[in-house]
């Protein structure tokens, strides 16, 4: 039976231990992924307004409450800032939510240390009506029952998308987290 030179076993098995993901991975699915949500209410524009919500801001709250230590809290000024330069709402105004927005729910994470899926699941939905909200009264827009009424359904879409988020959210976690690959 032929014996390996150690040298030659530890390179054959040190490339595929203690392997660590992509740095460049690692740290740009998260804000790839909220600035490709971002893009997608763009995409799908009805005559004055966009027909879904904002997908941007739904990642956003998505990677907060998955992995709450990933972003750091000025996360939401530059995101926001793309957001703003791509929705065509008032400048600052997704800066000012999103920013308030990571300041809230560092509050509630402060707060309330021990979350569920439900309790996040509120969270989110609560913090999406009141962006929707907001972000329909910064628009410039006049706020007319009838404008109230024809947007409703993206608030409405926003509170039942949050859980395909969330899991969209954890299988990207997932991708983001894996290994990288070695050629043998």
């Amino acid at each position: 039976m032929e014996r390996l030179d150690p040298r030659a076993r530890s390179d054959i098995y040190g490339r595929r231990i203690n392997r660590a993901p992509s740095p460049w991975r690692a740290r740009s699915v998260p804000y790839l992924s909220i600035m490709a949500g971002s893009l997608v209410p763009v995409l799908l524009m009805a005559d004055l307004m966009p027909l879904t919500p904002s997908f941007g801001f739904l990642l956003l709250l998505g990677w907060r409450m998955v992995r709450p230590g990933l972003l750091p809290q000025w996360a939401g000024a530059p995101l926001g800032a793309f957001d703003d330069l791509v929705s065509g709402q008032p400048f600052g105004s997704a800066i000012l939510l999103w920013s308030l927005a990571m300041i809230a729910i560092e509050l509630i994470e402060t707060r309330f240390p021990w979350r569920g899926f439900w309790q996040d699941w509120f969270t989110a939905g609560t913090m999406a009506v009141a962006y929707w909200l907001a972000a329909l009264m910064l628009s410039g827009a006049s706020l007319t029952p009838e404008m109230v009424a024809v947007a409703l359904p993206q608030a409405l879409f926003s509170v039942l998308l949050y859980p395909i988020l969330a899991r969209m959210v954890a299988s990207l976690d997932r991708f983001r987290l894996k290994r990288a690959r070695t050629i043998d």
